[in-house]
């Protein structure tokens, strides 16, 4: 009897089996093909510069990491769009202002990046941005960036800050003003492909 009940289970686990493997698989859905990422084109790599002055001080500069391109803000905080003027420039050499000493920038190309906005406060002379002339901006970390190899502060003299970004190569860039900060983004590459 113990034989023939286990020979029923067996027979059971069996047909169990069979119908299983009968019905179909349903096939689960397929995820889409992520979007390409398309970057931008047309920045160039010329000098872009906008004349304007603002009352206001630097006290901030930042960085981050985009598909498309690297960036850098410079934090100047109650300035409306229109007063933040700045000039933009690949260099051969980073030259202080008033000094002329030379700092440098490690890259294959450097961005002059000055900013019309002291790192001091106009009336007092004290510091709102704690760099050192020659020296790494404080707080930022390149590693791990595809375009900036390096960042320097050159010093603020007659009301303007000065700095150093050392890049890949002669990459094309975009400056936008914005309340209260100016955005430099440079690309990646000139084809517009983004990074995989």
């Amino acid at each position: 009897m113990l034989q023939s009940r286990t020979m029923c289970a067996t027979a059971v686990l069996l047909g169990a089996t069979l119908v299983t493997a009968a019905v179909p698989a349903v096939a689960a859905p397929v995820a889409a093909p992520a979007a390409a990422t398309v970057c931008p084109t047309g920045w160039g790599s010329t000098d872009k510069a906008v004349t304007a002055a603002t009352s206001t001080s630097v006290r901030d500069v930042r960085t981050g990491r985009h598909d498309c391109y690297d960036r850098m803000v410079v934090d100047v905080p109650g300035a409306a769009r229109a007063d933040l003027g700045y000039s933009v420039r690949y260099v051969d050499r980073l030259q202080q202002d008033g000094s002329g000493r030379h700092i440098p920038v490690f890259g294959g190309a450097i961005l002059e990046v000055r900013v019309n906005a002291p790192a001091y406060a106009p009336g007092t002379g004290e510091a709102t941005y704690p760099a050192r002339a020659g020296r790494a901006l404080p707080g930022v970390d390149l590693t791990g960036y595809r375009t900036f190899r390096d960042a320097r502060f050159a010093g603020s003299f007659e009301g303007d800050t000065q700095l150093g970004l050392g890049v890949r190569g002669r990459l094309p860039f975009r400056v936008q003003q914005l309340d209260g900060r100016l955005v430099i983004d440079v690309a990646h590459n000139w084809t517009g492909a983004a990074a995989r």
